[in-house]
């Protein structure tokens, strides 16, 4: 499922949202753990934009000696009964992360070859997640998210992703329309209404490959 995706860039917040970008920066791709822009409510329901960490348990939140599992996605069917998700899908802590992109390895031609996802129009999109929040050593919060993601081997976009065999799945898009009913949802068997794949025609898919990694640089010579 997607482990990478390109984050809405400050200036695009109030265009897009009409809410302020959060304070802090953000890398232009968001990885495992990477911190982020997401879109949540504030303590009067209004829309929020905050940084939080791509991961719901990140790294530094991990005891020692136990074994890391990917948090970066939540199955949409699934997400009330994990431990990692299940307490904040029935808090409905719903959020918005906002991007202009995702990426995903398309294996038709026998090897997997990047692809980036997004909107046909080329406009900032939203996808469904859900978020909480940790307190830290020096008593500060400090938050994490989730992206959520329904099977898509019926999608005429999204099933073309992914190994050869494998399940396919997408992440959910959240319509613009739909923001705030989203993000005002306290009901988690309502919030299951949301929970679908998007429009293929929307859509659009261009091969995306990373650029080659630079060669590291020769120890010096000793002798």
């Amino acid at each position: 499922m997607c482990v990478n995706y390109t984050p809405l860039s400050k200036n695009a917040f109030d265009e897009h949202f009409n809410i302020p970008p959060p304070p802090g920066d953000w890398l232009p791709e968001t990885w495992q753990d990477y911190a982020a822009p997401i879109i949540r409510p504030d303590t009067d329901g209004q829309p929020q934009a905050i940084l939080a960490a791509y991961s719901m348990v990140p790294k530094q939140h991990i005891p020692p000696g136990v074994k890391r599992f990917s948090t970066m996605n939540a199955r949409s069917e699934t997400i009330g009964q994990l431990r990692s998700f299940a307490k904040y899908w029935n808090a409905a802590q719903l959020c918005l992360v906002p991007m202009t992109g995702f990426f995903e390895p398309n294996w038709e031609t026998g090897k997997a070859i990047r692809y980036r996802i997004g909107m046909r129009d080329g406009a900032p999109f939203a996808v469904a997640g859900l978020w909480r929040e940790w307190s830290e050593p020096d008593g500060q919060p400090s938050y994490s998210f989730t992206q959520l993601t329904v099977n898509a081997d019926d999608h005429p976009l999204m099933s073309h992703f992914h190994r050869p065999g494998d399940e396919k799945r997408s992440l959910v898009i959240i319509p613009p329309a739909e923001y705030d009913a989203w993000l005002g949802c306290k009901n988690p068997e309502i919030a299951r209404t949301f929970l679908k794949n998007f429009p293929a025609e929307l859509m659009s898919a261009i091969p995306a490959p990373l650029p080659p990694r630079k060669p590291k640089p020769e120890a010096p010579s000793l002798f």
